[in-house]
């Protein structure tokens, strides 16, 4: 009898049914399990787009409506030169705004921040503004096809308009926060439903084969729908049904004994690394001086987080805070790390009154009343005061709820920590917080700071942002500076704290604790303040 006739003897049929039956109970419960893991993640997932682009809409109006108001205001309501100036200003500060104009009675454009005319256009609809009775809100097309959301503030018996023109395409997310195309069908319409715009091509809305939210803005009335096809959130999990196929075909064969399969190790998971990590204290803080780039003195060090493996290998943070702030580990990893700065810096800092140490901290924990109650209890016995403690704002992540953010940053504020604004001038979210968030310091980003000299847009950028910093009674401290022809433009442009290459590297806790030392002695005099500077120079070569 051959091989084959040997395996089918009816012991091992019976083998093989309940070898099947065993094996299908558990795939069964699988199939159950990540049915309602897809259905879960795909509905999170389209309710949170829906909301992210209401959210995204309400911001760029509130903008618009903040600068046509500030400009009604100044009585900017005609073509002088002194006007044009102003819209022209406007513009540049507010970059989802891509014109200002002043309107004549017969709604035509009388001029705008581009010159004696604005952009040719026709008018698709118009509406009022829900929840602003002096405003409409209009869906026009340039005479270059280009499809516009205009604002229109009236102007009064004896006043002209004012019109602020926002690109169709902003109120639309082009990325999701991996940077990959949003993947999903997405529509925005007005509270009247005239649509602004839409990406994404609409699936045929057949019942269980999408997931799709409805969401309204209670500010100014736009409504959003959101349509993301079922088989982009199962194909998002294929790996989970091949690792059930894969268990299933083991248990069959391990009963039958058809074959034997080597055992294969579950996808290598990043998150767990990083928790493990965590655990065994690998995440470790490197400082970046701040310096006085008038007097040479040590102002402080911005607190940068370093990942420095059992092996030694160090990895730097664009490797592993994206996903620290998708997986929700950032809130510990940032509190681990000013604990660790709390023990091995705190005496050196501690007795520096005038020094400061900056953390990076992700927008999404500011939305979070219980991290003042954290922050105060982490250096509540420190011999670091709080009033040397300063928070950067990050933009990973758009700050949805102003208002509680706002409540948040103020009762940081009153423990007596500083808020900055990191990498000002990047984009509109920098100069947004700026002006909403009551922040105390901002951070001009390198991107500006190796073109000034050479670019005049850029400079012309900087001296902006440090007039408005100045004038909001705001520090400035100037990120990236890598040599001194860079520090020469930024005295001139009164910028006075500055941190980067042309000073020291970010570096290690015991590299800048000799360098506060070397730099700030404790019961030296006040003329050994050369010596300080030279400290700098030396660190820098």
């Amino acid at each position: 009898m051959s091989l084959l006739a040997r395996a089918f003897t009816r012991p091992n049929i019976v083998a093989i049914a309940v070898g099947v039956l065993v094996a299908g109970t558990p795939l069964v419960a699988f199939n159950f399990w990540l049915s309602g893991v897809i259905d879960r993640q795909g509905q999170e997932s389209t309710v949170a787009a829906a909301r992210r682009a209401v959210a995204l809409a309400d911001q760029h109006i509130a903008q618009a409506v903040h600068v046509i108001d500030d400009m009604a205001a100044r009585g900017i309501d005609s073509c002088a030169p002194d006007s044009v100036t102003a819209m022209q200003r406007a513009v540049f500060v507010t970059p989802p705004i891509k014109e200002l104009a002043v309107v004549g009675p017969a709604g035509h454009a009388l001029c705008s921040n581009r010159g004696s005319e604005g952009w040719p256009r026709r008018v698709l609809s118009s509406e009022p503004l829900i929840g602003m009775a002096s405003y409409s809100l209009d869906i026009i097309v340039t005479s270059d096809g280009q499809h516009m959301v205009q604002l229109r503030r009236a102007g009064d018996t004896d006043r002209n308009a004012l019109t602020a023109l926002i690109p169709a395409s902003l109120f639309l997310p082009q990325v999701t926060r991996q940077g990959n195309p949003p993947g999903i069908y997405l529509r925005i319409e007005t509270g009247e439903g005239t649509a602004v715009g839409e990406i994404g091509e609409r699936p045929d809305d057949q019942h269980g084969d999408l997931f799709v939210a409805n969401r309204r803005s209670d500010r100014f009335g736009f409504n959003v729908k959101v349509m993301t096809p079922r088989s982009r959130v199962i194909a998002g999990n294929a790996g989970l049904k091949w690792i059930g196929l894969l268990i299933t075909v083991l248990i069959v064969a391990a009963l039958v004994g058809f074959a034997v399969l080597m055992p294969r190790r579950l996808p290598h998971n990043p998150v767990a690394d990083m928790e493990r990590a965590l655990a065994a204290g690998e995440f470790v803080p490197y400082y970046q001086p701040i310096v006085d780039i008038r007097s040479g003195q040590l102002r402080g060090a911005e607190v940068l987080v370093r990942w420095r493996k059992a092996d030694g290998t160090l990895v730097l943070p664009g490797s592993f805070i994206p996903l620290a702030e998708t997986s929700g580990l950032i809130r510990a990893m940032t509190f681990d790390l000013m604990r660790r700065v709390c023990v091995e810096a705190g005496q050196v800092v501690g007795s520096r009154p005038a020094l400061k140490v900056s953390f990076n901290f992700a927008g999404m924990l500011f939305s979070d009343e219980t991290i003042v109650k954290d922050v105060r209890d982490t250096f509540a016995t420190s011999p670091i005061k709080l009033s040397q403690v300063v928070l950067e704002v990050t933009e990973r992540d758009p700050i949805e709820n102003f208002t509680l953010t706002r409540q948040v940053i103020a009762a940081l504020q009153e423990l007596g920590v500083r808020i900055a604004i990191d990498d000002v001038g990047t984009g509109h979210s920098g100069l947004s917080y700026m002006l909403k968030l009551g922040v105390d310091i901002i951070k001009i980003d390198k991107m500006f700071v190796d073109a000034i000299g050479t670019d005049r847009n850029s400079t012309t950028i900087v001296e902006t942002l440090v007039d408005l910093a100045h004038n909001m009674r705001m520090d400035v401290v100037a990120e990236g500076v890598e040599n001194f022809e860079q520090v020469m433009h930024l005295r001139e442009l009164g910028i006075r704290s500055a941190q980067g290459y042309v000073f020291a590297p970010p570096l290690p806790g015991s590299a800048f604790l000799q360098l506060v030392e070397a730099m700030d002695t404790l019961g030296n005099a006040a003329g050994e303040q050369p010596a300080r500077a030279a400290a700098v120079t030396t660190v820098a070569a």
